[in-house]
């Protein structure tokens, strides 16, 4: 029986059959886990009593099971737990651990709350959790029985001659029932008595025991301060030492050990003896190993995680060696998505594995590290490199070996990557740091085209970085009100009037200060925030207009304001409902607006797609097509738009600044203008900047104009000033 999530939505107390089924669930594993271990444990409860102590700790483990974030600290909790109940015989923490990775997905999850791989991740953690908890408490447990044995020995040594007898019996009575090993020893380490416990962990050979030297039990894996503490209890400086050792056992195994050494001394306090109590944690070792190998290993390819390259990654950072380098490539498959969904997830597992083999066999040289920290992203990590060329060799070598197409289920899959590559010195970077510029530079080499590698720029990161501060802003911006919108005049040539302005949208932002649309439309757009940020200036655009008109700013003529569009609002569903609502709320006449539409957007949209725009045209409301020239320049499609006015790009009136006029930019314009008023379209240019290029584009029929000539955009309260600097003109 599978069970929802705990804390799931939908698992409140409105749903009590999913509430008994999780009941259900846990009672059932709780019964499972009693079967299995209760035969191991040394308890005085019966096993119904047994079971029902273990319901509350399978309560906890799934609790934690479905905890976001996750935090395996209960598992050690119950491991704890177990210990207290006297299940600490050799067989119970395998059988304890056994029934976890068996049964708890099972029983206590569903696929749907909790995928599949996540859940056995985290199941992995917390089995590592209970060992890690049912350690400690043997290790507590052990101690105190150690301290208590070695009151009673110290007592025995000091009562000796009043009682010899009875102490003799009660140390031997503990020395040789003892369920740990105990050894006792000369000061000068010669082993002067065993008992059965210690005898049976090195294989039942007494003899060896008794005939080695402390000193000789010297292992590779040995921890470089045992023997200094050694020492220092040798020398009297300390009553005892702690520590994790290993043992070689005459059949050539290895045996760990949890080992106390204390002193015993005399009446007179003088260091006669060595006491070692020793626990067998060799099983628990391999345990802990075991389950550390899948905790940092990716279960598909078998290559390192994303936890165990982030420590390496932190450990290659950390050293302080001079001159000390690093390199690291950051590889994603180019369009893995694409077979994901055509041939299925079984095809996309099958060519990451191929991929993580073609990639382990790069990895060549000492100090390299290839791992998967994503679905289709792997990273490969040079300690310290002799050079770049080491690292750009190795992101040659990846492409070369994935140039090959892939066999998988009878199909040849081509496999494109593309990789960036981070390479410098330790102590510039963190490891948060190294991966970002790393994902930044492969997005730029996938944005190049893909199969090949990039070397990280600084620059360009910061760029990147910039441009996604920017993005994550674009929402409270507009919630704070940190835009706002200046004016720049229109201009009609004939006369030097000021016939509008166009509505150009800046951005107060608090850190870098006033952006021009140029930094943050794009984002805008992109994310589609461009669709209520244009609402906000069309309103503000239409509410500024009324208030010259109330005002009289322009006298008889009515002022419009031009607003410009942006390719995702000109595909708004409600672009025309919103559009009049705005004119209707405001009391604006429609021939008092004029949307601007990029050629580029006007010249590819289909007649659906221009549907929205011939609706606003018939309304009144102008359409202007702006930055003509810039896109495809399609002469013969402007008769099919509902444009009523061409806006010509400041590009093509450059050559009109220069002294003498370049003709050949004198006879486009015209050629232009002419075939503009063919197609009873009026023409606006941009970047006006000088009175001579002024007075050439009037004597070319250009219709108006704006540019600094005229005016530079500004604040509303400055229009009026600016309309009679331009009659003025």
């Amino acid at each position: 029986m599978n069970l929802p999530a705990q804390g799931s939505a939908g698992s409140g107390d409105s749903d009590p059959a999913g509430s008994g089924r999780q009941r259900d669930g846990v009672q059932r594993f709780a019964t499972i886990w009693s079967r299995a271990v209760y035969p191991t444990t040394a308890t005085s409860m019966t096993r119904q009593e047994f079971e029902q102590h273990l319901v509350p700790l399978t309560e906890k483990l799934c609790a934690a099971l479905h905890e976001r974030p996750f935090d395996p600290g209960p598992a050690r909790e119950v491991g704890m737990a177990l210990v207290a109940a006297h299940c600490t015989s050799p067989e119970a923490l395998p059988q304890i651990l056994g029934v976890v990775d068996a049964y708890l997905l099972l029983y206590c999850s569903h696929p749907e709350e909790l995928p599949t791989e996540e859940g056995r991740a985290r199941c992995a953690r917390l089995q590592h959790g209970i060992a890690a908890g049912f350690a400690r408490a043997l290790q507590e447990r052990t101690l105190a029985e150690q301290e208590s044995l070695s009151r009673a020995a110290l007592a025995a040594q000091n009562e000796i001659e009043r009682a010899l007898y009875d102490s003799q019996t009660r140390f031997r009575t503990i020395f040789e029932e003892a369920t740990f090993g105990i050894g006792i020893a000369t000061m000068d380490g010669e082993v002067i008595d065993v008992n059965a416990a210690l005898t049976r962990m090195f294989g039942g050979n007494e003899a060896l025991l008794l005939s080695r030297n402390v000193t000789a039990w010297v292992h590779p894996d040995d921890a470089p301060g045992v023997w200094r503490k050694y020492n220092e209890l040798v020398r009297g400086e300390r009553e005892h030492f702690h520590a994790e050792k290993a043992y070689h056992r005459a059949d050539g195994t290895v045996l760990w050990t949890n080992l106390t050494v204390s002193l015993l001394r005399d009446a007179e306090g003088s260091a006669r003896y060595m006491l070692a109590l020793m626990e067998d944690i060799t099983e628990r070792r391999l345990l802990h190993l075991r389950l550390r190998y899948e905790a940092t290993h990716d279960a598909l390819t078998d290559l390192p995680n994303r936890t165990l390259f982030f420590e390496r990654l932190e450990h290659t950072l950390a050293r302080s060696a001079e001159d000390a380098r690093f390199g690291l490539c950051y590889l994603d498959l180019d369009g893995f998505k694409t077979v994901n969904d055509s041939l299925g997830h079984s095809v996309g597992d099958q060519l990451l594995v191929a991929v993580a083999e073609r990639l382990q066999s790069c990895v060549t040289g000492q100090g390299q590290l290839v791992a998967r920290i994503g679905g289709d992203e792997f990273v490969a990590l040079v300690s310290d490199p002799s050079s770049r060329t080491e690292v750009t060799d190795l992101a040659a070598r990846a492409l070369e070996s994935l140039s090959t197409p892939v066999l998988v289920d009878g199909k040849e899959l081509s496999v494109r990557t593309s990789i960036g590559i981070v390479e410098g010195p330790i102590g510039t970077l963190t490891a948060a740091e190294v991966l970002r510029s790393a994902d930044i530079t492969m997005y730029r080499a996938k944005a190049q085209g893909g199969n090949r590698y990039e070397l990280a720029d600084p620059d360009l990161d910061a760029r990147a970085i910039s441009r996604h501060s920017l993005t994550n802003r674009l929402p409270t911006a507009l919630e704070s009100s940190e835009f706002f919108i200046e004016y720049q005049p229109l201009v009609r040539m004939a006369d030097s009037c000021v016939e509008g302005a166009e509505a150009l949208v800046r951005w107060d932002h608090p850190r870098h200060g006033v952006l021009g649309p140029d930094r943050f439309i794009p984002l805008a757009e992109h994310t589609g925030l461009i669709v209520p940020l244009g609402r906000w200036v069309l309103e503000e655009a239409v509410r500024q207009a009324c208030e010259w008109q109330v005002r009289g700013i322009g006298g008889t003529r009515q002022l419009r304001v031009n607003v410009n569009l942006s390719p995702r609002q000109l595909h708004h569903p409600h672009l025309v409902s919103d559009t009049v609502a705005v004119l209707r709320n405001a009391g604006l006449p429609p021939e008092s607006l004029c949307l601007e539409v990029t050629e580029s957007a006007l010249i590819r949209a289909d007649d659906d797609e221009l549907k929205p725009l011939r609706q606003l045209a018939d309304l009144g409301v102008g359409i202007a097509l702006d930055d003509f020239g810039t896109g495809y320049s399609n002469l013969a499609s402007l008769r099919r738009l509902p444009a009523n006015t061409l806006k010509l790009d400041r590009s093509f009136t450059q050559g009109l600044q220069q002294h003498p006029v370049d003709p050949v930019d004198l006879r486009v314009v015209e050629g232009i203008v002419s075939l503009a008023h063919a197609l009873e379209l009026s023409v606006t240019v941009e970047g006006v900047e000088t009175a001579s290029q002024a007075d050439q584009l009037r004597s070319l029929g250009c219709d108006s104009a704006q540019g600094w000539y005229y005016a530079r955009p500004g604040p509303p309260e400055r229009f009026s000033t600016d309309m009679a600097l331009a009659s003025g003109s």
